[in-house]
């Protein structure tokens, strides 16, 4: 999954994207308005948490141009310290998908994040599974043919994209986009050394295939 946190606190901002990413996710964060929405349009987002009370440009303004924009598919889930009844509704109202009033426990936040995540495109399973390979999506976890293995929260993430494809080729492009953030440089060669550590770990015979022009698939 991939989020945004736009937040002008820094500290919470970072205190955020530090628990979520723990989770697994790729996060981005910026500190105003203005950029939020240039990089809410740039990036295909699954979930956005976005302050209301932003510098630059309203959280209103941002989350009112958002709804308005066929192209992003993102959730968010606006944050703001107006707790009242009218401001949850009004925030709603703008175009939101969810409302958390600070302060707020992470917990909730990390559970308000997974829902939408999970609206946000086609649900998955709890359990992806494909010859021989299977993931748990809410423990994190996967095993080929019954043994666990143990890897990394970016192996993890490329495996979990590929079990979703359900055998469809999945493009380098796409793996980039909701595994990593955006300070990756696509051109890094990253993602080829991280396929080929998954590769090592998940043993022989291999099961993910280099489909020329077209990325990987299982």
């Amino acid at each position: 999954m991939r989020v945004l946190v736009v937040e002008d606190e820094p500290s919470l901002a970072e205190t955020v994207a530090e628990g979520l990413r723990g989770e697994g996710m790729a996060v981005d964060v910026c500190h105003d308005g203005d950029t939020g929405l240039e990089m809410a349009t740039v990036h295909d987002y699954d979930v956005i948490v976005l302050d209301r009370d932003l510098p630059v440009l309203h959280g209103d303004q941002v989350c009112r141009r958002l709804a308005e924009d066929a192209d992003v598919e993102a959730r968010v889930l606006m944050l703001t310290a107006a707790a009242g009844l009218d401001d949850r509704v009004e925030g709603l109202e703008l175009g939101a998908d969810d409302y958390l009033a600070k302060p707020f426990a992470y917990v909730e936040l990390r559970a308000r994040v997974r829902a939408l995540g999970r609206r946000s495109r086609p649900a998955a399973r709890p359990r992806l599974s494909r010859a021989g390979l299977v993931v748990d999506t809410n423990r994190r976890t996967a095993f080929r043919d019954g043994r666990e293995l143990a890897l990394s929260p970016k192996e993890l993430g490329v495996l979990e994209e590929l079990l979703r494809a359900d055998g469809a080729p999945v493009t380098a492009t796409h793996l980039i986009e909701k595994v990593w953030d955006a300070h990756l440089d696509p051109f890094s060669g990253v993602l080829k050394v991280v396929v080929h550590g998954l590769r090592r770990k998940l043993g022989a015979p291999p099961v993910i295939e280099t489909v020329p022009g077209h990325g990987y698939r299982v």
